[in-house]
């Protein structure tokens, strides 16, 4: 087999993308299309925070491990994310570095909706692994080291305080610039918890550092993309797909810039994932891969 701390091969990357978690596979084998009435899509934010590796062959990644306990992807190995708050609706904190309109329409949503998503994203990012994309002005990061930065952590991870209120008071904006959409996943319809995720890349700023979080997570690790590939197929990192098609991706770059430079001509229409199961063998497929249009699903818009 290829070695995965480099450029994996085509069919390896091929057998890797499609890998059905057990659980997943179990479900999809249960679904019966036509009669099981899917679950409704909440939105959703992640973000893989990456930082170069200092030797010019690589970036690293954030992946948090989820507790066993959570209702959805127990035991995966995910970036920071959750869903969309209320409060990230209603309220607007200031924004710098990337003009707006160019982030709604990579996201292809409505203003209101893309705000909301960069918002949960930061947001998100911040109460899982303590970094936080936000700065007085487009030349300078937040300094989160002062022990209140915690009570603030809290209060947002208890809905006690909105992200747009945090930043005003601390007189802080969103440093949109460090961040870009780079995909968007839409939870299969045999999942009881469906999610239409947007998926962002983030440069980790320098002037930060990221922090194990109790709570959702019980693990955090640093690594090169192609080394949690390999960490994975050797089964002592359990991904979902999204997770693992991600890193692959994120594999083919050097550099942050890089994949920053990528985020800007990015196709960031939503994905649609079914799952084959034939003479007991789940596999996942994506819209181009052979047998997608013959599998059951319900593709659709905020499906």
């Amino acid at each position: 087999m290829a070695d995965l701390t480099g450029r994996p091969t085509q069919d390896l990357l091929t057998a890797l993308r499609q890998r059905v978690p057990p659980a997943l596979a179990q479900r999809a084998a249960a679904f019966r299309p036509g009669h099981d009435q899917p679950a409704p899509t909440r939105d959703a934010a992640t973000v893989a925070l990456i930082q170069d590796t200092g030797s010019g062959t690589g970036v690293q990644v954030c992946l948090l491990r989820r507790v066993s306990t959570m209702a959805f992807a127990a035991g995966m190995h995910v970036f920071p994310g959750g869903t969309v708050d209320p409060a990230d609706v209603s309220t607007e904190p200031r924004w710098f570095g990337t003009p707006e309109v160019d982030t709604v329409q990579a996201l292809g949503a409505e203003p209101a909706l893309a705000r909301a998503l960069v918002c949960a994203a930061v947001r998100e990012t911040f109460e899982e692994s303590g970094v936080l994309l936000a700065g007085p002005d487009t030349d300078t990061v937040a300094d989160v080291t002062d022990p209140s930065w915690e009570s603030d952590r809290l209060a947002l991870e208890g809905r006690q305080l909105s992200m747009a209120s945090l930043l005003a008071r601390r007189g802080l904006g969103l440093r949109v610039d460090l961040l870009r959409p780079w995909a968007r996943w839409v939870t299969p319809e045999i999942e009881p918890r469906r999610y239409d995720t947007r998926f962002f890349v983030a440069s980790m700023p320098a002037e930060q550092r990221t922090r194990p979080i109790p709570g959702e997570s019980d693990r955090m690790l640093w690594m090169p993309p192609g080394a949690a590939l390999a960490e994975h197929l050797a089964g002592r990192l359990a991904m979902m797909p999204p997770t693992v098609h991600t890193l692959m991706e994120l594999a083919e770059h050097d550099t942050v810039a890089a994949v920053l430079a990528a985020a800007r001509i990015r196709d960031t229409r939503p994905v649609r994932p079914r799952i084959l199961v034939r003479d007991g063998e789940a596999r996942l497929l994506l819209p181009h891969d052979d047998g997608y249009d013959s599998t059951p699903g319900l593709p659709g818009p905020g499906t």
